[in-house]
């Protein structure tokens, strides 16, 4: 690779540069390019009827400024403009943003596309960069200038005849992260000049990363020079409009807003030529992230990714910041069991922020299930077993039986090399503990307490029983100071080895007098090895003897 081809970015003078210390505290103006500059990017363009579902997304999202095409170039672009004036489509307090270059007969057509609109922005552009102007255009800067400056002038010509109730005039030095900063300013003045904005009727100044080209701190800092340095600053509303050639993108956007950007443009999950837009669903998750307001609607996260999917035929990356199928789960062992636990806690804590490790924000405010966070593979360990059986099925594992049972599943994992389901995580600890090969069972159980007096300290219970053991069905007796302990006592005259009973938990998996009860047994033999069972019942007492079964059975199977 011959690095020497190329040469670095300049960086920009700027010796009092205030951005870095600055924090953002509201949400950008927001203008969705998706129909017009994410629309050109895709190999195969939408039709109406998507460019219509995607416009009522957008619209259902909250997007106040929406660029739906450069009706002067498309004729598509022109009858899907018409369509959304002439079927009122667009509310009062919204802005439909039409594309075109510095040419008189465009903006004559572009115009002719808008009529009858309540509010409109006209968005002119024309190319500065230098590169561009030495081998596309082959024009010196004053000519550059000149042809923004007619632009312009035609554009005010018209919107004072139009019946357009509100234009706002959008201007783009297109190309502006390769254009020297005192042209850029020089042209974007001279229009200004032209337009002659005020406070009530401002002008957008539309500042492009049209190729990214620099780490995001430069633009940064070409941004804060620019609304140091361009006159009449109230009038004007500083516009980015950031592609993602370096994969920075995002960063550039937000590094801009600290430098003073009032508006953003961007398209959603970033779709656009070559490397793609600016992602905004990514900048307002992170705003929202941050307890800021992002002022677009994202609550119904997959409604938002399958009509994106639909109208453009792309995918949405499963690593997709926020969006991703993937980025609300976790493989890893230890990733699993730190969410575990900061979820028990979060979910029974009355805590005032969310605070939960590996997620930066609840999945459930936009609209993802709990179910996904853990995904179970052969890198996961038993804390997201654990995690799933509870969450998904109602199962409280002991923490003593957790190695068990991430085992028992990680033996399927290694074997196979998929990723497990909840569903199939389940059937692997159903089929273990309450469907294994049945040497011992239980046919009829009645326990009866013989003695107890007031001071609970003398209690014994009596257990009769009928199980079939190894094929017989044989009647037992037992005494103890418990239906476990009483039930063990009966089954010694069967050929079992001796268990020590060294763990017992139980718990209701849900409320009402009908609840089941879930008891969970370990059961060590004479060589120290544990084995624990499982039981479930509407009765505590049948729920522990069938858990200290199924022990027994996993112990002599």
């Amino acid at each position: 690779m011959n690095y020497k081809n190329y040469k670095a970015f300049q960086p920009i003078q700027l010796d009092d540069r205030q951005w870095p210390s600055r924090t953002i505290e509201k949400a950008p103006i927001w203008c969705s390019v998706d129909l017009r500059d994410g629309n050109q990017a895709l190999p195969i363009p939408m039709n109406v009827q998507k460019k219509t579902k995607m416009f009522n997304l957008l619209k259902d999202m909250g997007f106040k400024e929406i660029e739906v095409g450069f009706p002067s170039a498309s004729g598509a672009d022109f009858n899907f403009t018409r369509k959304l004036i002439e079927e009122n489509m667009l509310d009062d307090d919204m802005s439909i943003q039409v594309l075109t270059q510095a040419r008189d007969e465009l903006i004559e057509k572009t115009f002719k596309a808008i009529d009858g609109c309540k509010n409109a922005i006209v968005h002119v552009y024309n190319s500065t960069s230098t590169l561009q102007r030495k081998v596309v255009f082959k024009k010196n800067k004053q000519e550059i200038i000149d042809i923004a400056i007619k632009g312009v002038k035609k554009i005010k010509e018209l919107a004072e005849k139009s019946n357009v109730e509100n234009i706002t005039l959008e201007y783009s030095p297109e190309s502006f992260t390769g254009t020297e900063l005192d042209f850029a300013l020089e042209i974007c003045e001279a229009v200004i000049d032209v337009w002659k904005p005020t406070i009530d009727n401002k002008i957008i100044i539309n500042l492009p990363a049209t190729v990214e080209m620099s780490m995001p701190n430069i633009y940064a800092d070409q941004i804060e020079w620019f609304c140091n340095n361009i006159n009449c600053r109230e009038n004007v509303i500083i516009s980015v409009h950031t592609h993602n050639d370096r994969g920075t993108g995002v960063a550039a956007t937000e590094l801009a807003m600290l430098a003073g950007a009032d508006r953003v443009e961007g398209t959603l999950f970033g779709n656009g030529e070559r490397t793609g837009n600016l992602d905004m669903l990514t900048v307002a998750m992170n705003l929202y992230s941050q307890g800021i307001d992002p002022m677009i609607k994202v609550e119904d996260i997959n409604n938002i990714i399958s009509v994106y999917e639909e109208c453009t035929m792309l995918k949405v990356h499963e690593r997709h910041p926020y969006a991703g199928e993937l980025v609300y789960t976790a493989f890893s062992g230890s990733h699993q069991d730190a969410i575990k636990k900061g979820l028990d806690v979060y979910n029974n804590e009355k805590y005032e922020y969310w605070e939960v490790p590996y997620l930066p924000i609840n999945p459930a405010d936009i609209g993802r299930e709990y179910e996904a966070i853990i995904r179970i593979n052969s890198q996961s360990g038993k804390g997201g077993i654990a995690y799933i059986l509870e969450s998904e099925y109602g199962y409280k594992l002991p923490k003593k039986m957790h190695p068990e049972v991430g085992k028992l599943i990680q033996k399927i994992t290694d074997s196979t090399g998929k990723e497990l389901s909840g569903n199939e995580i389940f059937n692997i600890f159903n089929k273990e503990y309450f469907e294994q090969d049945k040497l011992l069972q239980l046919v009829s159980f009645v326990s009866t307490i013989e003695d107890k007096d007031t001071t609970h300290k003398d209690v014994k219970v009596t257990v009769c029983a009928t199980v079939t053991f190894k094929g017989d069905t044989k009647t037992i007796k037992g005494t103890g100071n418990g239906p476990i302990a009483a039930f063990v006592d009966g089954i010694r005259e069967l050929d079992i080895e001796p268990f020590k009973l060294v763990e017992y938990e139980e718990h209701s998996m849900n409320i009402g007098a009908d609840a089941d009860a879930v008891a969970y047994i370990g059961l060590k033999n004479d060589e120290g090895i544990v084995k624990y069972g499982v039981g479930k019942d509407c009765n505590i007492n049948l729920a522990s003897i069938r858990a200290l079964i199924s022990a027994i059975n996993r112990h002599i199977k």
